[in-house]
């Protein structure tokens, strides 16, 4: 007889970021060396970072800090000494060949030549602008070209979030347990060696509540791991930017790109799967942990009307993008079953994922 018994969904929360009380953004402020150290994190986001583009052969390249990393630019042209690029980061190894988001890579298909992932990666880029070198410190300036100030001690004021309670930035450089993210416009730094509290305020890094406070912070520049951090010598609280300040841009940002899923295993109307496998689904964007439970739905196909979804526990990689889903009562034999994705899930930054269903049938 077939088990169909109510949902039950386990997450194991990592830490990653919310919709709730961020500040959503289409970009993230980074570098060369940042998105190869992290290119799990960053795969498929939009990025923004600096250099200048050359030739090496019949490829192009943009390079800083003594770093490069290949680019796809189809209609954008490239312009002569520091830019800014506007790209989005594809990480060609947690593709498949077939993805048309390769449609203009040039490298080998063959599936015993094909990268694994981190191996190689792409910058697609969809916009440039000429920019001057940064001088004045400032954190979207730490942000982007981290290599002009680093060893030397600056003042900046930025957002307090937290101990990146909004998964700004990709890694920790775990130096104590009062480490916080500053942030300001769409770049974001560590902030290490100091306790956020000073006259008039004391902030909580574990506190949501908190990160609508603006500090000042003082110390020194410092690239540990790909990270840049600021060693604090002094913290005050300041005022949030003058709502007349002028944008980095022009134009507005565009909406968060939806999420999708990009590879599943078992693949779809596979057959005779075994029962004890757990099922395995990758997503093209990083997602919200918080929105995983209750927007999976596991079931029978020819369920009895009236009865409940198969019982079932998550557990989410947020490196990979990837939800394992297993079984915690013994699937029926023959059976076949469909997993679906509910409206509810979102990605990191709120944006939705497409509604995607997987049907496949386990053998005996």
């Amino acid at each position: 007889m077939s088990r169909r018994l109510p949902a039950l969904a386990t997450l194991f929360c990592v830490l990653l970021a919310s919709q709730a009380g961020a500040q959503t953004s289409a970009r993230r402020l980074t570098t060369i060396e940042s998105l190869r150290q992290f290119s799990g994190y960053y795969h498929l986001q939009n990025v923004l970072l600096r250099g200048e583009f050359a030739e090496t052969g019949t490829r192009v390249v943009l390079r800083a800090d003594d770093r490069q990393m290949d680019v796809m630019l189809g209609d954008t042209k490239t312009t002569a000494g520091l830019v800014e690029v506007r790209a989005q980061l594809i990480d060609v190894g947690r593709l498949e060949p077939s993805d048309p988001r390769l449609a203009r890579y040039e490298g080998s298909r063959e599936p015993d030549k094909w990268p694994k992932p981190g191996e190689e990666l792409l910058l697609s880029v969809t916009g440039v602008t000429s920019v001057d070198t940064a001088t004045v410190p400032s954190v979207r300036a730490l942000s982007l070209e981290p290599w002009k100030f680093d060893g030397q001690t600056v003042t900046v004021t930025g957002q307090f979030r937290g101990r990146n309670l909004f998964g700004d930035l990709p890694g920790s450089p775990a130096r104590s347990k009062y480490d916080f993210i500053l942030r300001a416009g769409d770049g974001a730094i560590w902030v290490t060696g100091l306790r956020p509290k000073g006259k008039g305020f004391d902030l909580n890094v574990d506190a949501r509540v908190d990160t609508g406070r603006w500090v000042q912070v003082t110390g020194l520049v410092k690239r540990e791991r790909t990270m840049v951090t600021l060693e604090a010598t002094a913290i005050a609280a300041a005022q949030p930017p003058s709502a007349q300040a002028v944008a980095d841009d022009e134009t507005p940002a565009p909406p968060p790109t939806p999420g999708e899923v990009v590879f599943s295993s078992p693949t779809g109307d596979e057959t005779d799967v075994p029962v004890s496998s757990p099922i395995r689904i990758q997503f093209s964007r990083g997602l919200n942990p918080a929105t995983i439970s209750g927007n999976i739905r596991v079931g029978y196909t020819g369920a009895t009307p009236g009865a409940g979804p198969i019982e079932f526990q998550t557990s989410y990689d947020a490196a990979n993008r990837a939800l394992e889903i297993r079984l915690t009562t013994p699937a029926d034999r023959f059976s076949t079953v469909v997993i679906e994705t509910l409206d509810g899930l979102r990605t990191f930054d709120g944006a939705p994922v497409t509604r995607w269903t997987l049907t496949f049938s386990f053998g005996g």
